[in-house]
């Protein structure tokens, strides 16, 4: 810095002098205006150099761009851990950190706490998939508004293969025949979560001990039962163990069906845990 601004003091001398020599205007007038002129060439030079507007300033009218983000969790990612986000209470929902709002995301769901897993991270701010339809929503939530957790594990469901997977910190845990969607009543392809476990409906016919609530809703079925909804689960078989076999078998309205020693495997699965639905 210092030689730099000996060599701009060399050459606004040498320039005086010249302007001096060539026009005989006293110093001081030849000084104010050499020096004038490079302050316009400087300010320009800066100008053209942040793009051709002043820093700090956007288009007349046109929102900032949007902060770029560092992806914490993508699927279907097998390695590592998935940051979750418990929302402490129902709170705006952003489409962008410092953005507009988009929405409200609640602090329950089916009176259950929102544990929702963090797909990205700005500072201050987190964003998050979201239950409700449709599927694969977002939004960014200030940290303020949320704890967070973490958890090691990650379900595939592959509707190629029939065939759900359990990853533990990117570790093959267990691989079994699932029951899935049929052609007209599919399973959903998508990136989703698990949002809560429940009892069973009806206990005794096949359902097993409990239900995982995914994040995911049927695109063919609109209103299931009378239930406004219709949430894809993973529970027991339904008394069709013969039907999924081995080798799985596409025969359910969209929701996935394990036996019952499979089903037991997902016990210890936390709400918010990534479920990635392939094929």
């Amino acid at each position: 810095m210092a030689v730099f601004s000996r060599l701009a003091t060399t050459v606004l001398n040498r320039a005086i002098r010249a302007v001096n020599r060539a026009i005989g205007a006293p110093r001081a007038v030849i000084t104010a205006a050499v020096i004038g002129v490079v302050a316009v060439a400087t300010a320009a030079a800066l100008l053209l150099a942040q793009g051709g507007r002043p820093a700090g300033a956007g288009a007349v009218g046109a929102p900032r761009r949007p902060p770029r983000t560092r992806v914490v969790s993508q699927a279907p990612a097998m390695a590592g851990t998935t940051v979750l986000a418990t929302v402490l209470e129902s709170s705006p929902g952003y489409a962008r950190p410092g953005g507009r709002v988009a929405g409200t995301v609640p602090a329950s769901w089916y009176g259950r706490p929102s544990v929702l897993p963090v797909i990205g991270t700005w500072p201050g701010w987190v964003r998050v998939r979201l239950a409700q339809r449709p599927n694969g929503s977002t939004a960014w939530l200030p940290t303020a508004d949320v704890t967070l957790a973490s958890t090691p594990y990650r379900i595939v469901i592959n509707l190629a293969t029939t065939h759900l997977a359990l990853y533990d910190n990117g570790r093959l845990v267990f691989s079994a025949p699932a029951g899935v969607g049929t052609t007209d009543d599919p399973t959903p392809t998508g990136e989703y979560f698990v949002a809560f476990d429940e009892p069973p409906p009806q206990p005794g016919v096949g359902y097993g001990p409990f239900v995982l609530v995914t994040s995911a809703h049927s695109l063919a079925i609109s209103d299931w039962e009378g239930s406004g909804d219709a949430v894809i689960g993973i529970h027991g078989p339904l008394g069709m163990d013969a039907e999924i076999g081995t080798t799985g078998a596409r025969i359910s309205h969209g929701c996935v069906r394990l036996h019952g020693q499979a089903l037991d495997r997902l016990a210890g699965v936390p709400p918010g845990t990534p479920i990635d639905v392939i094929g």
